[in-house]
C-alpha cells in the first residue's frame, strides 16, 4: 500500500470530503475489474479502496495526518488514547469491492439499470439480494484495575457512515456510545453495540464489539478474581516473624502479621480482599501475598558460626 493516501487519490492534503469522493469515483470507475484488464490495475483499486477508507472517515484521517502511516496501522501514542479515543491499530479489511459498493450502493455501476442478472438500482437495495450484515469491529476498551474493582463509566465517542433520509445518500456522523463498566469484569469480556457500524444501502450495519484489556498495576497482579502482592523482606524477616502493611484498591490500610517461617513457595491468604465477582459484587476473591526473600551477599565467618549455632538449637 502505498505511504501517501492523499497521492493515491490524486487529492492534496487541503482536499475537502467532497474532493475525496469526487476523486475515489473518478479513480475507482477507472481501475475497477470490470472495465480495466491492465496490469497493476488490480493492486491499485485496493490501494484505492484502501486510502478512501481512511479520508473518508474523520477518525481515521486525523490520527492519519497527525502521525502518518505508522501511527494509524502501529497505534497512536497512549497519552493521545486518553478520554475514550481509539489508539488500536488500523488494519483495512482487504475487501476492495466491499468499499466500492458501499460507495457506489451496487457492485456495478457500469451496468444499465437492468442487465442479464439481478437488476440494480443505484443507491438503493438491489431487488431481491438478501442483505448480509457486515463483520464484526472490534476494538480494545483498556481499563485500570482501579476501573475494574469499583466499576465506572466510559463514553466513546465513533464516527460511522449513516444513510440519509433519501436512502441514496449517505453521510459521516459522530455518536457517543456509553459503557456502563461493572465490578469485577474480567480480560477479555466482550461489550456488543448491535448494529452500530456504517450503513449501506445493500449491507446490515455491523456489531461494534469492546473487548476489555486490563493495564497493569504498580502493586498488584490480578489472577482471576484473586489480588497478588509481591512483598519484599530480609532474611531475618523470614526467620522471625514480621507485619506487612498493603493499601488496597478502596484506600485501606491492612496491617498483616505473618508469625511463620517464611520459604520460598509461602504464600499468605487473606481472605475477602481481592477483585469483587461480576455476578456478585459483594463477594470478593482473596489477596494472596507472595515473598521475595532479600539474602546477604556475604556472612563474616562469626556470623556463619552464629547461624550455625542457632539453626542447631532443637525445641
Amino acid at each position: 500500500m502505498a505511504n501517501d493516501y492523499y497521492e493515491t487519490l490524486e487529492v492534496n492534503r487541503n482536499a475537502t470530503d467532497a474532493d475525496i469522493k469526487k476523486a475515489y469515483r473518478r479513480l475507482a470507475l477507472k481501475f475497477h475489474h470490470s472495465s480495466n484488464k491492465e496490469p497493476g490495475s488490480t493492486e491499485k483499486f485496493t490501494q484505492l479502496g484502501e486510502a478512501y477508507d481512511v479520508l473518508s472517515d474523520p477518525r481515521k484521517k486525523a490520527t492519519y495526518d497527525k502521525f502518518g502511516v505508522e501511527g494509524l496501522k502501529g497505534g497512536i501514542p497512549p497519552e493521545f488514547g486518553s478520554g475514550g479515543a481509539w489508539s488500536s491499530k488500523y488494519v483495512y479489511h482487504g475487501n476492495p469491492d466491499k468499499t466500492f459498493r458501499q460507495f457506489f450502493g451496487g457492485d456495478n455501476p457500469f451496468a444499465d439499470f437492468y442487465t442479464n442478472d439481478v437488476p440494480l438500482q443505484f443507491g438503493g437495495l438491489q431487488p431481491g439480494v438478501v442483505k448480509v450484515q457486515d463483520s464484526p469491529i472490534e476494538r480494545d476498551l483498556h481499563l485500570s484495575l482501579d476501573d475494574l474493582f469499583h466499576g465506572c463509566t466510559k463514553k466513546i465517542k465513533i464516527s460511522r457512515r449513516v444513510m440519509n433520509e433519501d436512502g441514496f445518500t449517505s453521510s459521516i456522523k459522530d455518536k457517543i456510545l456509553s459503557i456502563d463498566v461493572k465490578p469485577g469484569w474480567k480480560e477479555g469480556t466482550r461489550i456488543i453495540f448491535s448494529k452500530e457500524g456504517d450503513q449501506g444501502p445493500n449491507s446490515i450495519p455491523a456489531d461494534i464489539v469492546f473487548i476489555v484489556r486490563e493495564k497493569s498495576h504498580p502493586l498488584f497482579v490480578r489472577q482471576h478474581n484473586d489480588l497478588i502482592y509481591k512483598a519484599q523482606i530480609s532474611l531475618e524477616m523470614a526467620l522471625t516473624g514480621f507485619s506487612v502493611d498493603v493499601e488496597t484498591l478502596d484506600g485501606r490500610l491492612l496491617n498483616i502479621p505473618i508469625n511463620d517461617i517464611v520459604h520460598p513457595a509461602y504464600k499468605k491468604v487473606v481472605t475477602g480482599e481481592g477483585m469483587p465477582l461480576s455476578q456478585e459484587p459483594s463477594q470478593k476473591g482473596n489477596l494472596i501475598i507472595i515473598f521475595d526473600i532479600q539474602f546477604p551477599e556475604k556472612l563474616s565467618a562469626e556470623r556463619k558460626y552464629l547461624i550455625k549455632q542457632a539453626l542447631m538449637f532443637k525445641d
